[in-house]
């Protein structure tokens, strides 16, 4: 839905209730070209498929498909016709009813296919008129990029999402997501305590999840989730054992402390706090 795109603009790109002290210009641009990013990719998520105008071209390809991730298989199949040469940037693509024919499977197959193709950069939707040939190179995904990024760049970014779900989540938590985090960071203590350094790391992404999902905004719950799935073994690379997580448990109990008393301002200074200690 296009909501989403509004909420970048709602969540990331306005002024949060408390000036942090020291926050780079750096650290700023990072934090708003990756999220306009997002945006431009929310939006194009939201498009919706109707019927489109006939075409003469067809896809090449017409080999049975296996009953399993049909709609990767289709994309596959149109994203290597479109590489191949067979299609130029400007060209429209068969209609949604063709393509079902062709490949031989539903409509929101083909959507969803459409769908992925769209987040590659390479097509473009126009309502009521048809699909479009925008590249016939592929860009690279979001994870991707996060699984080739340099530590240091996807931690700022980790610790900038921290910041921001900390000041929504005492805004919009509720019992539930307090016991949820009130466990987790049991856990993380008891783990740090016993030196089991991967317990100890995944109790630590579980209870900023935790925060995550109670700040009520989905994006910002995926976009989180999968920033903490590419730094787990980053911290087991870096941390070779767990005073640095002992260390930083009571900032951590600040942190729930001030969700629970929904202080939005101070669980935004907290939470910049532990960024600062580095875990």
């Amino acid at each position: 839905m296009l909501q989403s795109a509004v909420i970048f603009e709602a969540i990331f790109l306005t002024p949060c209730c408390t000036n942090l002290q020291g926050a780079s210009v750096a650290s700023e641009n990072i934090y708003i070209r990756l999220f306009m990013q997002l945006k431009k990719q929310a939006f194009a998520n939201s498009r919706s498929f109707p019927t489109f105008g006939s075409s003469d071209d067809m896809m090449n390809s017409s080999q049975p498909l296996k009953r399993q991730s049909l709609a990767d298989e289709v994309a596959g199949r149109m994203e290597q016709q479109i590489t191949r040469g067979a299609y130029k940037p400007g060209d429209q693509l068969p209609t949604e009813p063709e393509l079902m024919q062709h490949f031989g499977v539903g409509r929101s197959s083909i959507r969803e296919a459409v769908k992925i193709l769209v987040n590659r950069g390479m097509v473009k939707v126009q309502q009521g008129v048809g699909m479009f040939i925008i590249t016939t190179e592929p860009k690279e995904s979001l994870s991707n990029k996060l699984m080739g990024a340099h530590y240091q760049d996807l931690n700022e970014v980790r610790l900038l999402l921290e910041v921001k779900i900390a000041e929504k989540a005492a805004i919009h938590r509720n019992a539930k997501d307090l016991s949820k985090m009130k466990a987790f960071l049991k856990d993380r203590a008891r783990f740090a305590k016993e030196k089991n350094m991967e317990e100890t790391i995944q109790a630590d992404i579980n209870f900023h999840t935790a925060i995550a999902e109670a700040s009520g905004n989905p994006i910002l719950i995926d976009l989180y989730k999968t920033i903490a799935t590419h730094m787990k073994q980053s911290f087991m690379d870096r941390y070779k054992d767990t005073s640095r997580f002992l260390s930083s448990q009571d900032l951590h109990e600040g942190l729930l402390e001030s969700i629970t008393e929904k202080d939005p301002a101070r669980a935004l200074i907290m939470a910049t706090k532990i960024s600062t200690h580095s875990k």
